[in-house]
């Protein structure tokens, strides 16, 4: 795993001496910018083949004229889930498209690799069912966590149990079965943050899965500071244009194998043309996420000095989101944006809002939902490339007369960023 660190734009820069090699076998530097690395990583085949973009391989099969050695090396995924050598065998078992975003991922995440999925939900799935088949079915969670994610622990859809905590209280809540520790920092939809190497600390040998779906790569890279495991909806900022679905969870090698063991026997594959798609998102993903950041801190900033908020939500490091909790009725701003678009999801080019309570956590329990800190009061906001100014006329008139502070105060609301 390479270290580093992040320059004042919240970039990251990689250290290390890991070997790189380019077109036409040429020693690419131990150091490059996580800018670079974005443009670049699994595309460094590709001027060597006479190419500038990257190939959409879309075959579901391959054709093979040995027979006995195309057994052998399906013998080996199935034993040790160890990507096949030599050429590609079933689209089930791997993707060569697919297999360069994974290449790249990894490469911003700091990880031995990933393993990509047809969505969030599926990647996760994916890696409770790999604890689940240790025996270790319990699962120790930190709230506000993603809706479903959410769901999908509390019901125990795939036999796990759930124990939510708080953080301080992990490594309390650990038992002989815990086979995971999953949070969400910056979290959604409180934006809320966590101290991840504290975290990873407290779970000892357990692993953590830390969704890293809000801050991506740019902002921060959870395996540097403990997790094992750094899961994300692809769907979002990396593709980052609302026409891909996907997820991928970034690991070590060994996990990998397992993970990619499960995606053949259950079929969460992602196809091909989201792997390309999510491919070339990566390669604006830091000047995108860099453009939303500003945005969305100058649009925190209004809002907090706006009487009709009682309280906004903004990470200390940064982003594309933010929530901030209306005096008045929610729904109303909802209705009244004109070029926002009221919708679920996040991370695209264009900025979207939604009402939690209502949509992407109504499936959470209502008392948990608001002791996890999602209020009814409270909307969400993907801050998108827009023109500031246009963003801010846009929900001034959406926030109309929503409220005021005297109603915020009446209410017990404080006028505050946190």
């Amino acid at each position: 795993m390479n270290s580093g660190s992040y320059d004042a734009y919240g970039a990251y820069r990689a250290q290390g001496d890991v070997k790189r090699t380019g077109q036409n076998g040429r020693r690419l530097p131990a150091t490059r910018a996580l800018a670079t690395e974005a443009v670049h990583a699994g595309r460094e085949d590709l001027a060597g083949q006479g190419l500038h973009a990257a190939p959409i391989d879309l075959s579901t099969t391959y054709p093979s004229y040995d027979s006995r050695g195309e057994a052998a090396r399906i013998d080996a995924f199935a034993a040790e889930g160890a990507e096949p050598e030599g050429p590609p065998v079933y689209g089930r078992l791997g993707n060569p498209t697919v297999a360069r975003f994974e290449t790249a991922l990894a490469r911003l995440e700091g990880t031995e690799s990933a393993v990509a999925f047809a969505s969030g939900m599926a990647a996760l799935s994916a890696v409770l069912l790999v604890r689940n088949a240790m025996g270790l079915r319990h699962v120790v969670a930190v709230r506000p966590l993603y809706g479903c994610s959410d769901h999908l622990l509390t019901a125990g859809l795939l036999g796990s149990e759930v124990t939510w905590v708080d953080p301080a209280g992990i490594a309390d809540a650990l038992r002989p079965d815990t086979g995971l520790v999953m949070v969400e920092s910056p979290a959604n939809p409180t934006l809320a943050e966590l101290d991840l190497r504290a975290v990873a600390h407290a779970c000892g040998s357990v692993p953590l899965l830390a969704d890293n779906t809000f801050a991506t790569p740019v902002l921060q890279r959870p395996a540097e500071q403990g997790a094992r495991l750094v899961l994300h909806s692809a769907t979002k900022y990396l593709g980052g244009h609302g026409d891909v679905m996907a997820g991928v969870v970034a690991c070590d090698e060994e996990f990998a194998r397992q993970l990619r063991q499960v995606r053949f026997a259950t079929g969460g594959v992602l196809h091909p043309l989201a792997g390309y798609l999510l491919l070339r998102g990566l390669a604006t993903l830091p000047v995108r996420v860099r453009a939303a950041s500003a945005n969305a801190a100058e649009l925190a900033r209004r809002l907090a000095a706006d009487p009709r908020v009682a309280r906004v939500h903004y990470p200390r490091i940064g982003g594309g989101m933010l929530a901030f909790e209306v005096v008045g009725d929610p729904h109303e701003v909802i209705a009244g944006v004109r070029l926002i678009t009221p919708a679920v999801s996040l991370g695209s080019v264009d900025s979207l809002i939604q009402h939690p309570a209502s949509i992407s956590h109504r499936i959470v329990d209502a008392r948990d939902r608001r002791d996890a800190g999602v209020s009814d009061q409270l909307l969400r906001l993907s801050v998108g490339l827009e023109d500031v100014e246009d963003l801010w006329a846009d929900l001034d008139g959406a926030l109309g007369g929503v409220g005021s502070v005297l109603e915020a105060e009446a209410k017990g609301l404080s006028p505050s960023v946190v």
